[in-house]
């Protein structure tokens, strides 16, 4: 399941991020990486952009990005990996 497709107040594991060259890497360093705990905060009013929460700090990207970007929803039981505290 992809990031794009995540309500407000949901909250997943990145597994993959997608794209190629600089859109990639910019991705990356923007804390986008896989075993990152990551919580949607809201989206704008007309759906885009979306509003995220990761490693303490909230970040706003493009449902275009989003959408490169793969997650595992949390349930309960859910284990978080190291390194991946977004709440």
């Amino acid at each position: 399941m992809t990031l794009d497709k995540q309500p407000p107040g949901s909250v997943g594991v990145i597994t993959a991020v997608g794209g190629e060259g600089a859109l990639r890497c910019r991705l990356l360093d923007m804390g986008l990486i896989p075993r990152t705990k990551v919580k949607v905060v809201k989206t704008a009013p007309l759906g885009d952009p979306v509003e995220i929460r990761l490693r303490d700090y909230e970040l706003t990207i493009r449902l275009a990005d989003a959408a490169l970007i793969e997650i595992e929803p949390l349930t309960d039981e859910y284990k978080v990996p190291a390194g991946g505290a977004a709440e």
